[in-house]
């Protein structure tokens, strides 16, 4: 098994605002993220997921 690495900063940003879009949608009423913010937190965490776990990406 390979050891985790430090993901890309743009790999972080994007998982970073799936998640924070996710929370917000779920704590408030914006129709597009209130109806996808189960979605955008999976998003957000197998994007940071995978940036642990592949090499370079």
């Amino acid at each position: 098994m390979n050891n985790p690495s430090a993901p890309k900063k743009i790999t972080w940003i994007i998982g970073l605002i799936c998640g924070i879009l996710g929370i917000i949608g779920h704590f408030t009423h914006v129709q597009i993220l209130t109806e996808h913010n189960y979605t955008l937190l999976l998003v957000g965490f197998f994007v940071l997921a995978v940036g642990t776990t592949v090499k370079g990406v």
